[in-house]
């Protein structure tokens, strides 16, 4: 090993230590923002994280730069560089998220396509949780014959600044959930203990305890959701059932600020109470964006080794602005910006990409897809089908490429896959259509309340969940609704106006007309009649008016993940 290769190691290893040391500051910040009831805060620490490892690895880069000169681009020093680092790691906690972090500072150097071994880490084959033979730290509550007093001993190990509101009654709360929820589950057999992950889970406004209750043989997961009022802190919604913990860990929220030693044993931990939840989605909605878009990339090709499926175009209708292709086996979505927009998109690819990088940013409140972003990704073309290549060929040429065999990729999106609601509607039963005709109207509202306006609200561009939420994914028309100016279609002065295919007032690029919304939406006559009786207050300009003002005030208007009949139980503390 030269002095240069293992100065270099050492010089990444301490920035991803700086990286995460800082990662870790921002976290804490998170019970004193609880504590304080300051939402704004933690949105801006939210920022502040999530933006803080490009910073670190754009530092790291220049350091390297510098320290190396003419050599920055050797690859038979990087190759020394990587094995000395790997070396220099290997006892490290998380020791595959720090790979992850020097494998950004290679690509990003290099700009490598597709993957370069020498130089990087990129096992496929590797499992991420596989060496982990330590487990996080927990609470172990022990059963004695009484789920109140089991309960009195969970809540009074969480301390906050605040005082709780009704601290018996909280307790109370919890243990009667848990009672209904074992006997609605056929559960006869005794609960044991409980254990909860000793640091409290935070997003946004919200506090999390997040356990799982033991049996013999059984398993139930455990969340409980706290809020701090005026009066104090009370529980405000348990969550049991895999399903409604799964939405509070979705890929569609943002992600928890909660302060681990060792990310891995949490992910172990959490994989335990919602085994269909994929690990990549996991480390993501515990802020290491970085190694969940890792994970993810491993699950792919672990996949592709063992499908003979081919890429295809998504279900639903043509995108003008993305082409959208998918692998039948695989629950995620491909989306490539297409060259050109034919009319009446007149938006630029530059400001599709920084509507993506807002949504990154934002808080998605459950309501919109995280879309991880990739670059010089390689395929074989042989993975694809004709009609999809072809399309490749003449639709996205400026970003995809062909070399030899195979498709370089310069840069995608990758999300998770769900059912167009157009087709959703058309194949659900009744009952399950007007479900989700509410739904679609409640995202609207949600997303409102976080300061976005979807734009485009045909129904093509919303998805349904394998829960049954409405998400939108559609973000080329997204916008903040601090920037649009909500109208009502003013009276026409004569008949002849009424009569004109065109506006007969002037109209400005942020003018919003929220009546006209009903115009775009392809209900069926039951769907509609349920959609106006609860949601028609949206297709007034006076709501999105109101919403502004209240923004404009500083308010947070908080989207809460609870299942709909846990808040209004919680309600009543």
């Amino acid at each position: 090993m030269s002095a240069s290769a293992s100065d270099c190691a050492h010089l990444i290893a301490a920035a991803f230590a700086d990286y995460n040391a800082e990662f870790r500051v921002i976290t804490r910040r998170a019970p004193w923002r609880f504590d304080a009831r300051d939402s704004k805060g933690s949105q801006r620490d939210a920022v502040e994280r999530i933006e803080l490892y490009a910073r670190l690895v754009s530092q790291t880069i220049a350091q390297l730069r510098l320290k190396l000169g003419e050599r920055a681009l050797d690859r038979s020093l990087w190759a020394e560089i990587r094995t000395e680092f790997a070396a220099l790691i290997e006892r490290l906690p998380d020791a595959e998220f720090t790979k992850t972090f020097f494998s950004s500072i290679t690509r990003r150097l290099y700009g490598t396509v597709g993957v370069a071994p020498e130089i990087e880490f990129v096992a496929t084959d590797l499992d991420p949780l596989g060496k982990i033979n330590t487990t996080v730290g927990t609470n172990t509550y022990l059963n004695h014959g009484s789920l109140l007093l089991l309960f009195e001993d969970v809540l009074g190990d969480i301390r906050f600044h605040s005082a709780w509101r009704d601290f018996d009654r909280s307790v109370a709360h919890v243990a009667s959930e848990v009672t209904s929820h074992l006997r609605q589950i056929n559960e006869r057999r005794a609960a044991l203990k409980v254990e909860i992950i000793r640091p409290v889970f935070y997003q946004v406004a919200r506090a999390y305890i997040v356990g799982r209750i033991l049996g013999r043989d059984f398993l139930v997961p455990l969340v409980i959701a706290l809020k701090n009022t005026d009066g104090g802190v009370l529980v405000d919604a348990v969550m049991l059932a895999e399903g409604d913990v799964s939405i509070v860990f979705s890929f569609t929220k943002s992600y928890f600020h909660v302060d681990l030693d060792r990310v891995g044993e949490a992910v172990l931990f959490l994989k335990s109470m919602m085994p269909r939840k994929p690990v990549s989605e996991l480390f993501t909605v515990l802020g290491r964006a970085k190694q969940g878009k890792t994970e993810r990339y491993r699950e792919l090709m672990r996949h592709l080794e063992h499908t003979q499926d081919q890429f295809v175009h998504a279900a639903g209708e043509r995108g003008l602005v993305m082409v959208c292709f998918t692998l039948p086996s695989f629950d995620v979505v491909f989306k490539i910006i297409r060259d050109r927009f034919p009319y009446p998109k007149s938006v630029l690819r530059e400001e599709v990409k920084a509507k993506y990088q807002l949504v990154f940013k934002h808080d998605r409140a459950g309501r919109l897809v995280d879309a991880q972003e990739f670059k010089q990704l390689r395929f074989r073309k042989a993975l694809f089908a004709p009609e999809l290549l072809e399309e490749l060929r003449t639709e996205t040429a400026a970003t995809v490429h062909e070399e030899g065999d195979d498709l370089i990729f310069d840069h995608m999106y990758i999300e998770r896959r769900m059912t167009p609601l157009n087709l959703y509607l058309r194949s659900a039963t009744e009952a399950a259509a007007e479900s989700a005709a509410l739904d679609y109207g409640q995202c609207i509202r949600d997303l409102a309340y976080t300061n976005i306006f979807a734009g485009d609200l045909l129904l093509k561009n919303f998805g349904v969940t394998r829960h049954g939420r409405v998400i939108f994914y559609d973000y080329d028309e997204l916008c903040q609704i601090t920037d649009c100016r909500f109208r009502d279609i003013p009276e026409a002065s004569n008949p002849e106006d009424e009569m004109r295919g065109e506006a007969w007032f002037y109209v400005a690029d942020n003018d919003v007309f929220p009546e006209t919304f009903i115009n775009f939406l392809a209900f069926s006559d039951a769907q509609r009649a349920a959609f106006m009786r609860v949601h028609r207050e949206i297709l007034t300009a006076a709501f999105w008016r109101g919403v502004q003002e209240r923004l404009a005030e500083g308010e947070v208007l908080e989207v809460l993940p609870y299942h709909p009949h846990r808040v209004r139980v919680a309600s009543s503390l």
